[in-house]
């Protein structure tokens, strides 16, 4: 699965639907709480920490996590 864009919250939401999974399916694989996920998937996305979006992405999504700088 290859998700790419600017806001890291919107393609972790197409991520989750591409896998259909709720957003409490998804906190539960990765033991945070829904309103958390709804935060990240909205306005607080870009402000994920890169641990927590790689056990989101490695756990929840059963993807890898690969960030391509383009500087």
């Amino acid at each position: 699965m290859k998700i790419s864009g600017n806001n890291i919250g919107e393609m972790l939401k197409e991520a989750r639907e591409q896998k259909k999974l709720t957003q409490e399916q998804l906190a539960q694989k990765v033991g945070k709480k829904r309103a958390y996920i709804t935060r990240i998937e909205s306005e607080q996305g870009n402000k994920i920490n890169l641990q927590t979006l790689r056990e989101i992405v490695e756990k929840g999504l059963d993807g890898e996590l690969n960030i391509d700088l383009d500087l």
